[in-house]
């Protein structure tokens, strides 16, 4: 039995069948962790979706900052942008079913006998294992409870750009949303830089940005894998922090990570 985490695949579904068939993964044997964006950019949204949900006993998923789009148009209360892939999804018979799936999903999750945590875009600083897992908790309970809509409809914005544990209300949830699925750059006082996409060394110098995992503490209590940030082509320079997005749905490649013995493997898109 092996685990393997693998990153974004944000619809490409025949690359992630690929990837499978070259871990030789079996349901019942081994276990899948995704990163989060299982859709959207890619082709077959609706295929990825599917498969995941028909092999949810066997897998464990996080949600990514495009899966939370794609609920929040699904639910009415954001439009899709002309770049969404997802027309097909939205137009399902079974487009009720996969939503409520997704909503059950996290937004961090901790496995104590591997002692690996995921994240679709890291931990900011700051917080522990434990803040983490209760922080992300919250969003979670919002998400499957009637304040859905609320919390959909305030959702978008990059404020507020820095943690206060007195935070409230729709200000708190965005901020945890935005540091566990959005979150790249941070600035020297902690503060969230949501614009930036490029690898580091890129970054505009007179910003005084660093990668968010050069401040995070989290690594001293477990090993975290995360995704989101395609520019990084799967490096990062903390030790038991594995960035395993590396660009599937630009062309790049899908990869996985085996928890167990911390093996890669990638596979060259497809799509």
């Amino acid at each position: 039995m092996a685990t393997y985490a693998i990153g974004d695949i944000q619809g490409c579904f025949q690359t992630f069948q690929k990837l499978l068939s070259k871990i030789r993964f079996r349901p019942g044997r081994d276990r899948l962790w995704l990163l989060g964006d299982l859709i959207n950019r890619g082709p077959d949204s609706l295929k990825t979706l599917e498969f995941v949900y028909q092999h949810q006993a066997h897998i464990q998923c996080v949600l990514g900052n495009h899966d939370l789009h794609f609920l929040a148009v699904a639910s009415g209360q954001h439009k899709a942008t002309n770049k969404d892939t997802f027309e097909e999804l939205l137009s399902s018979s079974r487009l009720a079913r996969l939503t409520g799936y997704l909503i059950q999903q996290p937004l961090f999750y901790y496995d104590p006998q591997l002692n690996f945590a995921m994240a679709h875009a890291g931990v900011p600083q700051g917080w522990d294992l434990k803040q983490a897992q209760a922080y992300a908790s919250e969003v979670s309970v919002c998400l499957q409870s009637e304040q859905r809509l609320a919390f959909f409809s305030a959702m978008y914005g990059n404020l507020p750009a820095r943690w206060k544990p007195d935070l409230v209300g729709a200000e708190r949830l965005r901020y945890i949303t935005n540091a566990l699925t959005r979150m790249r750059y941070c600035y020297a006082d902690g503060g969230l830089e949501l614009t930036q996409k490029l690898a580091p060394g890129k970054q505009p110098p007179n910003l005084n940005l660093t990668p968010w995992f050069e401040n995070c503490q989290i690594n001293r209590e477990c090993s975290l894998v995360f995704g989101h940030w395609a520019s990084l082509e799967g490096r990062c320079s903390q030790p038991d922090i594995y960035a395993i997005d590396t660009g599937c749905v630009w062309g790049g490649q899908l990869t996985a990570l085996r928890l167990e013995d911390k093996r890669l493997f990638h596979c060259d898109s497809v799509e």
